[in-house]
C-alpha cells in the first residue's frame, strides 16, 4: 500500500518551528489542491498546535519525500525556520500505524489526549471538502476511527487528569459525591482559569462565582458557559469565600490572595462549614497556614501533580495494550487494501461470466413462454452467482492472507484469468 506520512511535531521541533507549519482550515484545504495537482488523488492534512502532518496515497513510483518536505515549507513560506531535518516520515504499515496512534492520543505531548480525535477527524472533512477522499481514504477514515474507539473502551489511556486544572477538579468531585448541589468560585480568569471552569461544567457544578482583577473578564467566562454564577469583587474576596464549597485559585501574583486572616473571618460567618481551597497558582497564591485553619482544607500545586504524576503512570501503563490493538487493526486494514487490489480482476470474471449468461438466454429465450422469462433470468444468474462464488472467496482470502502481489496470489490470478479467458494486465488484477 502506497501510503505515505510526512510531518513535524512536538517530537522533532520546538514550538516556535511548529508555529511556523501551524495551518489554518483554509490553508489545509488550499495546499490540499496544490497537492492534488502535483502528487496525489487521495490526501489530508492534520494540523494542530503540535503537529502538522500530510498522509497522501502516492503512484506506483514513489513520491519523493524529500519534495514533499520542501512544497510543505514552501507553502508556508518557512524556508527561513523550517529545515528538511525537522520532518519525520514513514511509508505503508509505518504511515498506517503512526496514524493510528496519533487518533488513539498515544503520540501526543500528554498520553491519552482526546482532543486530537476530534482534530483528525476535521482532518478528513477537509480533505472531503477539497475532494481528496477515495475509496482508500474513506476506508482509512473508517479504520482510524474505530481504533480510537477501541483503544477507549478497550484501555484506560484516556482515563485520570493529567492536567493541573482538571486534576483540581477532579479532586473536587471525589471531595463531593455530588457537584451539582454545590458552589465554587473560581479567583482567576485567566487561561487556567478558563480551563477549570470548562472541567467544573462538564462534572456538572451547581453554581459558580468568579472572581477576577478585571470584572470585565470575569463576566465573561461566566456568560460563554452560560453557569448559573455570579462576579465576585476581586477586593472584597471574603464575600465569595463565605458563601461557596469550593475555592480554586490560578492568579499571577507575587503575594497571597487568600490569607489566614481571611478564613478565619468567614468560617465564623460560616458557621464553620468546610471549606475546600484547592490553589492551582504558581508562585501560590493561597498562604498555606490556612490549613491550620479549623475546618479549612487547603490543597497546592504538589498535591495535584502527585495526583498528575500517578495518573500519566497509569496510562503508561496502558500502552502495551494500545499497540496491541494498533497492530491487529493495521492488519485489518491490510486484509481489506490486498483483497481490494485484486478487485479489477474479479469485476472481469464476474463480468465475463455474465456476458455468457446473457448471451446463452437470449439465444434461447423464445423456447420459453413470456411468464416464464422473468423467472429464467433469476434462475440463470442465481446459477453463475453460485459458480461464481467459490473463486472468489478463494481469491480473496488467499490475497488477505498472502497479500495482493505475493506469488501465491499473483499465480491465482493468472491462472484464472486464462481459464476463464480474461485479457492479462502487465499487473495482475491491479
Amino acid at each position: 500500500m502506497n501510503l505515505l506520512s510526512i510531518g513535524i511535531s512536538h517530537n522533532s521541533a520546538s514550538l516556535d518551528v511548529r508555529e511556523k507549519m501551524w495551518m489554518s482550515a483554509e490553508d489545509a484545504k488550499a495546499a490540499l489542491l496544490q497537492l492534488k495537482e502535483k502528487y496525489f488523488n487521495e490526501a489530508m492534512l492534520v494540523s494542530t498546535c503540535n503537529r502538522t502532518e500530510l498522509y497522501g496515497l502516492t503512484p506506483e513510483t514513489k513520491v519523493d519525500d524529500a519534495e514533499l518536505k520542501r512544497f510543505l515549507i514552501a507553502f508556508k513560506n518557512a524556508e527561513a525556520s523550517v529545515k528538511l531535518e525537522h520532518f519525520y516520515g514513514s511509508f505503508s504499515g509505518g504511515a498506517l500505524s503512526h496514524l493510528f496512534k496519533v487518533a488513539a492520543g498515544v503520540d501526543s505531548m500528554i498520553i491519552g489526549d482526546i482532543q486530537i480525535l476530534s482534530q483528525v477527524k476535521e482532518a478528513f472533512n477537509l480533505a472531503a471538502e477539497a475532494g481528496m477522499m477515495g475509496p482508500v481514504m474513506n476506508r482509512l477514515m473508517q479504520a482510524t476511527l474505530h481504533v480510537a474507539k477501541r483503544v477507549r473502551s478497550e484501555t484506560s489511556i484516556c482515563e485520570g487528569a493529567v492536567s493541573v486544572s482538571y486534576a483540581a477538579v477532579e479532586l473536587a468531585s471525589k471531595i463531593f459525591a455530588d457537584l451539582a448541589k454545590k458552589s465554587a468560585l473560581l479567583i482567576g480568569a485567566g487561561e487556567t482559569g478558563e480551563l477549570t471552569m470548562k472541567h467544573l461544567v462538564g462534572k456538572g457544578i451547581g453554581t459558580v462565582k468568579v472572581a477576577n482583577r478585571t470584572r470585565e473578564k470575569a463576566e465573561s467566562l461566566i456568560a460563554s458557559f452560560g453557569v448559573p454564577g455570579a462576579v465576585v469583587d476581586y477586593e472584597n474576596m471574603a464575600e465569595g469565600l463565605r458563601t461557596v464549597d469550593i475555592v480554586i485559585t490560578s492568579v499571577n501574583s507575587p503575594t497571597y490572595v487568600v490569607r489566614p486572616a481571611d478564613v478565619q473571618k468567614v468560617m465564623k460567618q460560616r458557621s464553620n462549614n468546610p471549606l475546600f481551597i484547592i490553589d492551582i497558582g504558581v508562585p501560590r497564591n493561597v498562604d498555606p497556614t490556612c490549613n491550620k485553619v479549623d475546618n479549612v482544607f487547603v490543597y497546592d500545586m504538589d498535591s495535584l501533580s502527585a495526583i498528575v504524576d500517578r495518573n500519566l503512570e497509569k496510562r503508561k501503563a496502558e500502552l502495551p495494550k494500545v499497540t496491541t490493538i494498533i497492530r491487529e487493526e493495521v492488519v485489518e486494514f491490510f486484509k481489506w487494501h490486498n483483497s481490494l487490489e485484486i478487485g479489477p480482476t474479479i469485476q472481469e470474471l464476474t463480468a465475463a461470466i455474465e456476458a455468457i449468461r446473457k448471451q446463452e438466454v437470449e439465444k434461447n429465450i423464445n423456447r420459453f413462454k413470456a411468464e416464464d422469462r422473468e423467472l429464467v433470468e433469476i434462475l440463470t444468474k442465481r446459477i453463475t452467482n453460485k459458480i461464481l462464488h467459490q473463486p472468489i472467496a478463494n481469491l480473496r482470502n488467499g490475497a488477505q492472507n498472502n497479500g495482493a502481489r505475493g506469488p501465491e496470489t499473483v499465480n491465482r490470478v493468472r491462472a484464472l484469468r486464462d481459464l476463464f479467458g480474461i485479457a492479462d494486465k502487465e499487473k495482475h488484477g491491479t
